[in-house]
């Protein structure tokens, strides 16, 4: 048997282009976010889809659980903690707008930020809190323009994206409602904060 991980990855696809590249996850937030289980159907990728939409599957596999979310949330977190893990939400989705304004982070940076992940830089990487999500988004990533890590950077118009992030961060309380029965307090504070 290999090692223990020493990170946890959970990637998302955000069409609304207001997700950062990379964020590094509390316990709380990792949860969190298994729990929602965000991503964006996007055409090329689901037959029929034409337009990308949000779709939220827990714990990323809703077909396949039997117990309630927050369960397989629980034990993640044990893991996690007891093996002393780094939690990391990667976004391989839209940057500088949604989809048909903004463009699809390169594949290269994306690269770059899960090498950063695993040789430990971004561990060591100073960190800014993005509003609205409360995720923690390194200032800088080797081989990654640090201005594309906070997502507000890259968009022309900044009122746009906060009109989108708080419509996206909506759409995470939406969806976390049928899970807030049997949830821990801590995770339901791990949720986006529309301003």
């Amino acid at each position: 048997m290999g090692p223990l991980p020493k990170n946890v990855i959970m990637l998302t696809c955000d069409a609304f282009g207001v997700l950062p590249p990379v964020s590094k996850l509390t316990p709380e937030q990792a949860m969190y976010h298994f729990m929602s289980g965000y991503t964006a159907k996007v055409a090329g990728t689901e037959v029929g889809v034409k337009e990308p939409s949000a779709t939220f599957s827990a714990c990323f596999g809703a077909p396949f659980i039997v117990w309630h979310p927050s369960k397989y949330a629980e034990l993640l977190a044990e893991k996690v903690q007891k093996d002393g893990a780094h939690c990391w939400l990667v976004n391989t989705g839209w940057t500088g707008g949604p989809y048909g304004e903004g463009k699809r982070l390169s594949l290269k940076y994306t690269r770059s930020i899960i090498d950063g992940i695993h040789h430990g830089d971004l561990e060591k990487a100073e960190y800014e809190t993005l509003p609205i999500f409360n995720l923690a988004v390194p200032k800088s990533c080797p081989k990654v323009p640090s201005d594309i890590l906070n997502p507000r950077n890259t968009w022309d118009d900044k009122a746009a994206h906060d009109r989108q992030a708080n419509h996206l961060a909506n759409l995470f309380i939406e969806n976390f409602r049928s899970f807030e029965e049997g949830t821990t307090q801590a995770i339901l504070d791990a949720a986006p904060t529309p301003q």
